[in-house]
């Protein structure tokens, strides 16, 4: 036989196995009725013929075999037994008799050739039907057998079809539902995690030997902090007496003691929720308090707050205790998604999209699930129906956004905030523009009169009443005296015809530079913000009427209607003008806690309960999804594949066992991160080397990386780069917390137009000084419009949507950049400049770059190449001049003026660029230190620095 035949018949025959029925010779005849025929007549049949008798379709009841067997208004039975070719309940089902309408009448829902093929069976055998004491009877018998093979019926919400509550779902798919139960260490290992690892390895793979000193070092502190290790604490690993594990459990506390401890976390942490500094779509203006839920969330981690206090404060800070500013900053959380109302856009439909926002991003932080995947139908695959997302989002739905008065707290940092000034300016700018227009306006007015041949005497004295409102109003903006004017008139029932229309005389470039001022004032405000002591935050009560918002929201005061109720409806196709039932709030009908809460109907509380029952101990997902969490982050794949799905579309965990002992344990540790670290971090697991001995096995017995024989190397993310390379060079700020900074960006990206509001956003303009520049990546101003291109390049998320698990992808651009990138060459001679400024001789010079950036000595064939190409590159260097670029101060922005249709042009001033100190240039140094700089540049791009092994 060929081997083409031998496929074919192998694979007809995997086909028949996968549509025939089981053979009915396997069960007997009532509990073949009962196992397969049942099931489609309840599913498929019993909706128009099992109903009351008035409404049953032709008169057909199939309820019972009498009835069955009595037939319709066609007077003939629906059933002959021993004959389906002539029982019109079989030939109705195929759909393909002449004479028996198709059954069921829509053919999406048809019956499948499984089951027409099932009927037809049940029918030639005799079409048996016990009566319903032994259907209950074998149904009983034979629960445990059935529920193995068809799945399991769970008693979740009300879904939108008989079909859907009817619906099994196999026992595999619903593991995170299930209760939490610490499994027992059988081998009594050292650390329990090394046991349930070593359980699953494959048969014939060997685990790979502990990691040298240097490498296990240099691993946990960029885990853990994000930063290289200093030569300081290599050496001080090194010279460790004790045992690898006990000097390696030192060097873990040591690293969860540091204040950058909080920063590594919370950028995992912030990956997760969104973390921005902007709001996102079109409008894309500043959240000038955002920081302060993001130094929230570091100083959580840095004091080992309780993971569920954690949770709770971030669903409900505010409910829990409004007196406290940590609280209410805590609730920045529930601000994270993009959203906007401006006057073009529906009110109903921007409120709407911010439940929706909310409601996922609840559900995937906190309990690894999309709910959003219920928003418009009962969900596809998982036991979440359209009632249960709802009832969820009821809870959020007295939920209003504002920033709430939140006074700085004495451990805050408020550093840097005379970058205000910049700020002042360019209001200034905009006060002048505007009044330079109205100034305008007001001498065109003149003209209009003349013109028109019409007494200016009312005019003018409208114009001295708004000038003297304007002074009188400090908070006013100037240059609205012309409008101010002209609304005094309205008011008095003057005709519009005696006065000068709106914006009369302007230009095409006047229009242009009105509406540059007024936006530009009005995203001012959200700018100014950063300064002032406001959380972005959210409050309890009514919906306002809001038709666009031109400023920062505040608690309505008073507050009016503060307990009234906001109604929540089933949102027919998810269009918030398409209601379906109404739902009361409360949390997923699928987990049912031992002592489920009652979420109050009120307007106040609804999130505290709901808070509640996520962090209660009985609710099996949410340790799961933390711990789930943390092991990805320390080895860089999750035991459960997807950690914000733990649906039935994810990827089932490869150790469960594993993954609730760390999930009970966290519960146990009462919430406790760094218990976890330890736990995972003092591992055999962890300590293991990325290099295994065996690397062809390894590949064969464990093609996915999921046996941890062996350590997972991986490449550092942008922001690790950028802060491994000012940490070495000495430049690095390590200040903790505080408003957000502008490192240098690509000049190009910096530079391009971006429209927020209706206007120009402003240019971006790195901080005037290296100090501010030069901190952590995580303190990088973050504008959703305007993402880093570098941190992008090295797959920094969009802050768009949840980051569940960056990416690592190897491509050229990556080594392009790192090359020949201005960031890169600026760092390298900066390190060049640290080593040489002891007046260090070639080889200690050598030396010293090797320690600082990859933590060990050259060996003595790299120390002459270094050396023989520093030779080189400064000789090459001495015949260039070095040029020094000074910042651009100012830009000329163009666009198509929106009412005129014709092009205009303004100049936007860059007053930080006055200020501006440059970081270390070529120009600056001796062209022996440049020639170092090539050398450091090699440095900077190897492997051995860009990769933790």
């Amino acid at each position: 036989m060929t081997p083409i035949r031998q496929q074919y018949i192998a694979y007809t025959y995997l086909c028949c196995i996968a549509i025939a029925p089981p053979l009915k010779t396997t069960l007997a005849d009532d509990e073949y009725f009962v196992r397969r025929i049942k099931p489609i007549l309840m599913e498929k049949c019993e909706g128009c013929h099992g109903t009351t008798p008035s409404e049953l379709k032709g008169g057909l009841d199939l309820r019972t075999r009498e009835a069955t067997l009595r037939g319709g208004e066609s007077g003939e039975p629906a059933m002959v037994a021993n004959h389906p070719e002539q029982s019109p309940l079989y030939l109705a089902v195929t759909r393909k008799h002449a004479v028996w309408a198709p059954m069921p009448p829509k053919q999406s829902e048809q019956l499948s050739v499984h089951q027409v093929e099932s009927i037809r069976q049940w029918i030639a055998e005799g079409a048996a039907w016990p009566d319903p004491d032994q259907i209950k009877q074998i149904e009983v018998r034979n629960a445990q057998k059935w529920s193995v093979e068809d799945g399991v019926s769970l008693a979740s919400s009300s879904g939108q079809s008989a079909d859907w509550n009817r619906r099994k779902y196999k026992k595999d798919d619903l593991w995170a539902y299930a209760p939490i139960q610490k499994p027992i260490s059988k081998q009594q290992k050292e650390n329990p995690i090394d046991e349930w690892i070593e359980a699953r390895l494959p048969v014939g793979l060997h685990l790979a030997p502990e990691a040298a000193r240097v490498n296990l070092l240099r691993r946990a502190t960029f885990d853990l902090i994000g930063l290289p290790p200093t030569h300081e604490e290599i050496e001080s690993f090194l010279k460790d007496p004790n045992s690898t594990p006990l000097a390696f459990a030192k060097v873990v506390d040591r690293l969860l003691e540091s204040p950058h401890y909080g920063e590594k976390m919370a950028q995992h942490w912030l990956d997760v929720v969104r973390y921005a500094d902007t709001a996102g779509f079109s409008n894309d203006f500043d959240r000038g308090n955002a920081w302060r839920y993001r130094d929230y969330v570091i100083r959580s981690f840095n004091n080992d707050k309780s993971y569920f206090d954690f949770i709770r404060e971030q669903i409900a800070g505010d409910e829990i205790d409004a007196s406290d500013p940590e609280k209410l900053i805590a609730t920045g959380f529930l601000r994270m998604g993009p959203w906007e109302l401006t006057g073009m856009e529906v009110a109903k439909v921007a409120r709407q999209r911010f439940l929706d926002d909310v409601t996922n991003s609840v559900g995937e932080t906190f309990l690894a699930h999309s709910l959003q995947c219920a928003r418009c139908h009962d969900h596809k695959f998982d036991p979440i129906s359209t009632a249960d997302y709802y009832s969820i989002q009821a809870v959020f739905a007295t939920t209003q956004l504002c920033d709430r008065e939140a006074p700085f707290l004495p451990f805050e940092n408020l550093d840097g905030f005379e970058e205000k000034k910049y700020l002042d300016l360019r209001k200034k700018d905009y006060v002048q523009l505007l009044r330079d227009l109205d100034n305008k306006l007001l001498t065109s007015a003149q003209t209009w009169f003349e013109e028109h041949q019409l007494s200016s005497k009312d005019w003018n004295e409208a114009v001295e009443q708004a000038r003297r409102q304007e002074e009188n109003n400090s908070k006013r903006e100037s240059g609205t005296i012309f409008s101010s004017a002209r609304s005094i008139l309205m008011k008095k029932g003057v005709a519009e015809d005696q006065f000068p229309p709106k914006l009369y005389g302007f230009t095409t470039n006047d229009f242009g530079l009105e509406r540059i001022g007024r936006k530009g004032l009005e995203r001012l405000k959200w700018e100014m913000e950063r300064y002032q002591p406001f959380a972005l935050s959210v409050y309890t009560g009514p919906t306002p009427e809001l038709k666009s918002v031109v400023a920062p929201m505040r608690i309505p005061n008073p507050l009016l209607n503060r307990d009234k109720i906001e109604e929540t409806f089933v949102l027919i196709g998810g269009d918030p003008f398409t209601r379906g039932p109404k739902v009361e709030p409360r949390p997923m009908s699928v987990l049912s806690l031992p002592e489920q809460p009652k979420i109050p109907e009120t307007a106040q509380g609804r999130r505290s309960v709901f808070a509640n029952w996520v962090t209660d101990p009985s609710n099996p997902l949410t340790p799961r999804v933390m711990v789930n969490r943390l092991w990805l982050w320390h080895f860089g794949i999750p035991i459960a594949g997807n950690p914000n799905n733990f649906g039935s579309t994810g990827m089932r965990p490869t150790h469960p066992e594993l993954l609730d002992w760390l999930a009970v344990t966290l519960i146990e540790q009462k919430g406790s991160i760094k218990s976890l670290h330890r736990i995972l971090m003092n591992s055999e697991t962890y300590r293991r080397s990325s290099t295994h001995p065996e690397p062809d096995r390894l590949k064969k017995l464990d093609p996915f990386g999921t046996s941890y024989g062996v350590f997972r190397p991986r490449r550092l993310t942008g922001e690790e780069i950028r802060d491994a390379t000012l940490s070495v060079t000495g430049e690095l700020n390590r200040k903790i917390g505080g408003i957000p900074n502008r490192p240098e960006i690509n000049a190009s990206v910096a530079m391009q137009p971006r429209q927020v509001m209706g206007t120009f956003a402003a240019a971006w303009v790195p901080n005037a000084l290296p100090e501010d520049r030069n901190r952590r990546s995580i303190y990088g101003l973050k504008i959703r419009g305007l993402p880093d291109p570098f941190y992008e390049l090295f797959n920094a998320p969009s802050a768009d949507f949840s980051c569940e698990r960056r990416m690592d992808s190897i491509g050229s651009p990556q080594a392009l950049t790192l090359w020949n990138g201005k960031a890169t060459e600026n760092r390298a001679l900066a390190l060049a400049n640290r080593v040489l400024k002891n007046g260090k001789k070639d080889r200690e010079a050598i030396e010293d770059c090797f320690q600082l950036a990859l933590g060990r000595k050259p060996t003595l064939s790299e120390s002459d190449l270094c050396i023989q190409h520093w030779q080189k590159s400064e000789l090459l260097d001495e015949a260039k001049t070095p040029k020094s670029e000074s910042p651009w101060t100012s830009i000329v922005r163009e666009a198509v003026e929106e009412n005129t249709g014709e092009r205009f042009e303004f100049r936007e001033r860059l007053y930080a660029a006055d200020d501006f100190i440059p970081d270390l240039r070529p120009s600056d140094v001796e062209p022996r230190v440049r020639g170092l700089a090539a050398v450091c540049l090699v440095l900077l791009n190897c492997n051995e620095f860009v990769y933790v092994y």
